[in-house]
């Protein structure tokens, strides 16, 4: 499979290229960036065939898609895929630099799942990104807010898809069940699932991605990495945004050891894996320079070996019943 095929989402016409670009590192995360450095970032996935960016209000405070569509509104509209998220708008007040976002902007993001909110969350990215659509929407992280999200969020965002001012309706989480409990109650074209379809942690496949499958909802696999660890499984490594436990880093080292027998990198291992179940679409992977997107594209083409995948089942790193490439 190569980073730049496409697949569609859902019963949309909705195109996004099996690999994605994550565009929450652009944003500021856990380091500065610098809008000239995100710029030629962003300008080299293009260059290399990406045509499906991702991002949030989240992402920086702003930054991520300010610096997104500075290279984006000047491309070919048609020729690439945007998602971004709504759910927090960004507020006047503060640093702009809480938790993990290292670039201060003077906003702070809130939380608001209401219809109202939502449509001014859409009006201002389109604002910061500096074009006239969204293709995807995703209702962001809505936790402890689903009802709201539910009797607020999903109607702002059906009405836009009504309308044709967005081309999907979805909703992007780490916990797997609770975008179970969404597709029960609402129309969903697509899921970002992040996190929960990885070589360390297959939750998703419980009770999720065989109910995508069945109801035709795209899945786009984001957190293949697990915030880094299983990019490189060393102390002090990431493990979803907190230092990874002594636990998780021996099995992450222990799969790296499998695949080095068969030469092949662990980033490539783990930007491949979900593609082993038919209801995802694509793989969504950060960057925060032109070396990291370029090595993205690589380790998604690097040819893999069935042994390999084999291996780590009898080795009881994957479970039997966990289907692989």
């Amino acid at each position: 499979m190569q980073a730049t095929e496409k697949a569609r989402l859902g019963r949309t016409g909705v195109e996004v290229t099996r690999l994605g670009f994550g565009l929450a590192p652009i944003g500021g995360l856990y380091q500065p960036v610098g809008d000239s450095a995100a710029r030629v970032t962003v300008e080299t996935a293009w260059d290399l065939g990406l045509r499906y960016f991702d991002t949030a209000p989240l992402y920086g405070c702003g930054l991520s898609e300010r610096r997104a569509g500075s290279v984006l509104a000047g491309k070919p509209r048609r020729e690439f895929t945007l998602s971004t998220k709504v759910g927090r708008l960004l507020v006047p007040g503060g640093s702009g630099t809480e938790d993990i976002w290292a670039e201060p902007t003077g906003h702070t993001p809130t939380f608001d799942f209401s219809y109202a909110g939502v449509r001014r969350s859409y009006a201002e990215s389109l604002d910061r990104l500096g074009l006239d659509r969204i293709d995807i929407a995703h209702i962001h992280d809505p936790d402890a807010h689903v009802t709201e999200a539910l009797d607020g969020a999903y109607p702002a965002l059906a009405e836009l898809r009504a309308t044709g001012e967005i081309g999907a309706v979805s909703a992007g989480m780490n916990h797997a069940a609770m975008l179970v409990e969404l597709a029960g109650a609402a129309d969903f074209d697509c899921f970002m699932l992040a996190g929960r379809y990885t070589l360390l942690d297959q939750s998703g496949l419980a009770d999720l991605l065989p109910l995508c499958r069945a109801r035709g909802i795209s899945v786009l696999a984001a957190g293949v990495y697990n915030s880094g660890l299983l990019a490189d499984p060393r102390p002090g490594a990431y493990y979803d945004y907190l230092p990874a436990d002594r636990t998780l880093l021996a099995r992450a080292n222990a799969i790296r050891e499998v695949c080095d027998r068969h030469k092949v990198p662990l980033r490539a291992a783990a930007i491949q894996f979900p593609f082993g179940h038919p209801a995802v679409a694509s793989v969504v992977v950060g960057a925060r320079d032109p070396g990291q997107i370029a090595d993205n594209v690589t380790m998604f083409e690097w040819p893999i070996p069935g042994g390999l995948w084999a291996d780590l089942k009898r080795c009881g790193l994957l479970p039997e019943e966990v289907p692989t490439p």
